[in-house]
């Protein structure tokens, strides 16, 4: 992954229509600075569907691993897989 694209808040302001479709395009993020300080992150909504989907499987995974080390039943594959469609699922819709 490249180096994050750094942008003012004042560039935000006066060229948001350029930075979306720069967003969009590169499918990079740019992280936006009020004061010097970063703020804020623009991203493609693509990237960030694809985001709270790696996060609800992290999320899907350290629970397992926790009920595995309190001895809780195992799963087979396709119960696990159903889970996680369902998690995957109420994700997008919460989106």
């Amino acid at each position: 992954m490249r180096a994050a694209n750094v942008r003012s808040i004042s560039d935000l302001k006066t060229r948001s229509a350029a930075l979306v479709r720069e967003v969009c395009e590169s499918g990079q993020p740019v992280v936006i600075t009020q004061h010097g300080r970063a703020k804020a992150v623009l991203m493609d909504v693509r990237e960030h569907d694809r985001l709270r989907e790696t996060l609800a499987m992290l999320k899907l995974l350290a629970q397992s691993e926790a009920s595995l080390a309190k001895g809780a039943r195992t799963y087979t594959t396709g119960e696990v897989r159903a889970s996680a469609r369902a998690v995957l699922t109420r994700a997008r819709r919460n989106g």
